[in-house]
């Protein structure tokens, strides 16, 4: 992930306008804390809606760029009412061979398409986010969901993601639990915050036993 194309570097821009906007105050999906121990939790995420937008693509770096133009557009005013709403956060990317949308901006590839996601901010419903003027972005809601989660700093690489996801799935597996998601990686600062200081996330959807 520390070698950028053009599409990367346009991505990592993207994300570094985005915090730099919304800041600290970045609105987050809302969830309540079940279970907590050291850096791993279990959460249950109400639900929110999403715009959502697929890329066909093989190339991930190539589809989130085109993804987040797309929905950038949309947020900064691209829609029929030319209004612009706030950024939210985490920013978010799910490897998957199934299209699972289960975070606020997600990024899930299923052959040579890829599906970005950005969570709208939760003083909308469907009936009064503006309509996009892109027709290929699309609105929608995402079920309540739980997931299992782990915190870590540090950098965006793949091999911090596979590390800290097997962490995480032993941990799921030692407290008997059913995974029915793929490992998603939530993003919440800037690209030019220090590595030592970022705040991220694994996350694993959960099968709801209650």
């Amino acid at each position: 992930m520390d070698k950028m194309n053009a599409s990367s570097r346009f991505f990592f821009v993207f994300l570094g306008v985005i915090f730099f906007l919304g800041g600290a105050m970045a609105e987050e999906p809302k969830y309540k804390v079940v279970r907590k121990s050291g850096d791993f939790e279990i959460r249950i995420y109400e639900p929110y809606i999403v715009a959502e937008t697929v890329v066909d693509t093989g190339d991930v770096d190539a589809a989130s760029s085109e993804g987040f133009r797309r929905l950038g557009g949309y947020i900064f005013g691209g829609n029929q009412s030319k209004q612009k709403m706030d950024m939210t956060a985490p920013v978010t990317s799910q490897r998957s061979e199934k299209i699972a949308m289960t975070a606020p901006v997600t990024s899930a590839k299923r052959g040579t398409s890829t599906i970005i996601t950005f969570m709208m901010p939760s003083s909308y419903t469907l009936e009064t986010l503006p309509v996009p003027s892109d027709k290929r972005v699309i609105l929608r809601e995402v079920p309540a969901r739980k997931f299992a989660t782990l915190s870590f700093s540090g950098r965006w690489t793949d091999e911090n993601f596979s590390q800290h996801t097997k962490e995480l799935e032993d941990w799921i597996k030692k407290e008997r639990l059913e995974i029915v998601g793929e490992p998603i990686l939530a993003r919440y600062n800037a690209p030019f915050v220090p590595s030592f200081l970022r705040r991220n996330e694994i996350l694993i959807e959960l099968k709801q036993t209650d």
